[in-house]
C-alpha cells in the first residue's frame, strides 16, 4: 500500500468505473423504456426514471439518432436515417456507448430473420 494520495494501487481506493459497453453498428439498440426524453433549444434532456439521472444531448442529431434507434434493424440504419454523414459515425457511436453505461439505451432483440426458403420447405 503506498502512502500516496489517491494511489490506484491503494485498496482502500475508490473503484475506478467499467469501460462503456462498446454499441457496435450492426446490434439493434433501444431507447430504455424508463427513459423521457424532453426536447430542449440545444437538443434534449433524457431523464431515467429507475436510476434518477438526468443527461443532457446537447446536439439535435444526436436526438435524432437516439429515437431512431428503436425504429431500425440496427445501430447503422438508425444513423443512416438520422442523417448524420458516415465521417461522424464513430464519434456517434461514442456517444451512444456513453449512453448506455447509464441505461439510457440498451440493447433490444434481433427480429427474427425470415427465410423463403425454409418456410416453403416446411410446407405440406
Amino acid at each position: 500500500m503506498s502512502d500516496a494520495p489517491n494511489d490506484p494501487t491503494d485498496a482502500a481506493a475508490p473503484a475506478v468505473p467499467t469501460a462503456a459497453p462498446a454499441v457496435g453498428l450492426h446490434e439493434p439498440w433501444a431507447l430504455s423504456p424508463a427513459v423521457a426524453l424532453r426536447p430542449e433549444p440545444f437538443g434534449a434532456l433524457a431523464y431515467h426514471f429507475g436510476n434518477r439521472k438526468l443527461t443532457f444531448l446537447k446536439r439535435p442529431e444526436l436526438v435524432a439518432l437516439v429515437r431512431a434507434l428503436g425504429e431500425h434493424d440496427d445501430v447503422q440504419g438508425a444513423l443512416a436515417a438520422a442523417g448524420i454523414p458516415d465521417t461522424q459515425w464513430e464519434a456517434f457511436l461514442g456517444a451512444l456507448s456513453g449512453l448506455a453505461v447509464t441505461d439510457m439505451i440498451r440493447p433490444r432483440p434481433a427480429a427474427p430473420a425470415v427465410d423463403g426458403a425454409t418456410r416453403e420447405g416446411n410446407a405440406a
